[in-house]
């Protein structure tokens, strides 16, 4: 089982490759980075974690140019979007952005997705959060035509375009895992249609983990990697996860300036 961090990185906390540095001197595999492109002063939507939305929602750096600064620093550490708010961004852009940071890093990157849960923050993009897992899905897989086809098209309810030449190409093949973020009832129809991974939140619906697993990898009909995100940093929890056959656990790291980071990231490495 191997072992990475989940975080926001933002303006008033360390930065990221300072951090992308640190992870890797203390031996963790992976970084893993959330996004949201703004936060809608009139505010709606409950936040799934609690009541008062935290400081950190809305302040969070571009992952891409997050990770990529990550990436310059580092030799081994992979570099992830945790998630990547895929029903915001447009599929062609989302594709070039993805491949430039797998060709940075020499194919390191990770592609976490999923549809999120804001949907004011969806709106103001416009996206209908009626149908933004449909959405989720086609740009998916238009953005895996992109980075594996020379003449890319695609075609479908939401993306629509002509055979286009896209470039660079990502480093790895046949392209960056692609690990599907969530844990609904629909969650693992998409990990097998168009995932490489499944990475839930470590709490949220995963209750029965061993079960779920099992169950996931029977449906797929191959070893599905998982990886839990956001996980309390606990020698218990470690136990528990290793049990339930996780290949990865993601410890939550809070978002703080550089000297509390650094502290805190020494006690984690203990767990590894």
């Amino acid at each position: 089982m191997e072992f990475g961090v989940s975080t926001f990185v933002t303006d008033d906390g360390i930065a990221p490759a300072e951090l992308g540095r640190a992870l890797e001197e203390r031996g963790f595999a992976s970084l893993f980075l959330a996004e949201h492109t703004h936060i809608p002063v009139k505010r709606e939507t409950p936040w799934p974690g609690g009541a008062d939305l935290p400081r950190h929602y809305y302040r969070t750096l571009d992952p891409f140019v997050a990770l990529t600064a990550a990436a310059t620093v580092t030799e081994r550490l992979r570099v992830g979007t945790g998630i990547a708010l895929v029903i915001q961004r447009d599929p062609i852009h989302l594709a070039k952005e993805v491949a430039s940071l797998d060709r940075v890093s020499n194919g390191r990157a990770v592609f976490g997705v999923g549809a999120g849960w804001n949907r004011e923050e969806m709106r103001n993009h416009g996206t209908d959060p009626r149908t933004r897992m449909r959405l989720l899905r086609e740009r998916v897989l238009a953005v895996k035509e992109l980075w594996t086809k020379d003449e890319a098209e695609f075609h479908g309810e939401f993306v629509d375009f002509d055979p286009v030449f896209s470039y660079p190409k990502p480093v790895q093949e046949p392209h960056p895992p692609v690990l599907v973020g969530g844990s609904g009832p629909t969650t693992f129809d998409r990990v097998v249609e168009f995932g490489d991974g499944w990475m839930p939140i470590y709490g949220r619906g995963t209750g029965e983990l061993p079960g779920q697993i099992a169950e996931l990898r029977s449906r797929a009909g191959r070893a599905v990697p998982v990886t839990l995100f956001g996980v309390v940093p606990k020698p218990e929890i470690v136990a528990e996860l290793r049990d339930a056959g996780a290949d990865e656990i993601l410890f939550n790291l809070p978002t703080e300036p550089a000297a509390e980071t650094l502290a805190r990231l020494d006690r984690m490495a203990e767990l590894i």
